[in-house]
């Protein structure tokens, strides 16, 4: 496929329309239009509607754009690589996590490091935890940092560790002012809660069964709906005690849900030795921010 193509594509996806993606990527609406239509012969199926000037995408369209946007992102990265390598700079340091370990941990384990082992490019992305290990598996990143289970041959998990989950009240909950909350008193109110129920969800949804929930796929949007009396939350621990919202409490409860999360990398990939500093460095943070944090065999965290 053209890159172009895939480039104009991705830039109508961001727009809606040709007109205004000419603008972002400094071409002519015929050009645009030539470029749609040869990826579209190319791919063998539509990838718009056409209403007028605005384009709507079809369900083809949202499915591809997902693997062009990651395609588009590893040229981006291989060009940057490319042009720290004639600075004579080539460490160029890539990690993928989840949003609830590059929020804090990861940010403290690389102010941490080493500074010589970071000089270079820094790209830390966030993903749900699949694409974590996706993006570690094709490349796109050296290191993942992910909630776990995470099975799969070409992975290597270099440690697992687990701290028990916490509740989220509103300040003026009278559970605010318990010292540890009874899991069982959470029965009674809306649970706001994660969409994915593979993960941290499965143990929630087994330890209690609350009389409502509001699902979101974001624990910032999980701790703001507290903050704004719209339930309580069940979460993993460094969200909570790392991004305090004004109006809520921190608690901890009577019964273990644990939160499971290690380091993982391709089994086929030779860390560097400042790869595996890193490694080593967001145990050690992590266990400085969870007073809690034990080890566990990584053939353990399912």
């Amino acid at each position: 496929m053209d890159i172009k193509a895939l480039e104009a594509f991705s830039a109508v996806m961001q727009a809606g329309s040709i007109t205004a993606a000419g603008r972002l990527l400094a071409r002519s609406q015929p050009v645009m239009t030539r470029l749609i239509q040869e990826l579209e012969t190319e791919v063998g199926y539509p990838l718009f509607v056409r209403n007028g000037p605005r384009l709507a995408p079809t369900e083809q369209g949202f499915l591809l754009y997902d693997e062009v946007e990651r395609a588009l992102s590893s040229l981006k990265q291989l060009d940057a690589q490319a042009a720290e390598i004639a600075r004579g700079r080539s460490k160029t340091l890539r990690v993928a996590a989840t949003p609830a370990l590059s929020a804090n941990l990861l940010p403290q384990a690389l102010r941490t490091v080493d500074a010589g082992d970071i000089a270079g490019n820094i790209y830390l992305h966030s993903y749900p935890a699949e694409c974590v290990a996706h993006a570690v598996l094709t490349g796109n990143a050296q290191l993942g940092v992910t909630s776990l289970p995470v099975e799969h041959d070409a992975l290597r998990v270099h440690w697992a560790g687990q701290a028990a989950c916490v509740v989220v009240l509103p300040e003026a909950d009278p559970l605010s002012r318990l010292d540890v909350v009874p899991l069982q008193a959470l029965a009674r109110r809306r649970l706001v809660t994660m969409s994915n129920p593979y993960r941290l969800r499965r143990q929630i949804d087994a330890a209690l069964a609350p009389a409502a929930v509001l699902e979101t796929n974001s624990s910032i949007n999980a701790l703001t709906c507290v903050g704004a009396g719209l339930g309580v939350c069940v979460m993993e621990p460094l969200t909570a005690r790392s991004i305090p919202l004004a109006g809520t409490v921190v608690k901890p409860l009577d019964t273990l849900i644990p939160f499971r999360f290690g380091v993982i990398s391709a089994q086929s990939a030779l860390l560097s030795p400042a790869l595996e500093r890193l490694v080593r460095t967001v145990r050690a943070v992590a266990e400085q921010l969870l007073p809690d944090f034990a080890d566990i065999p990584p053939d353990a965290a399912v």
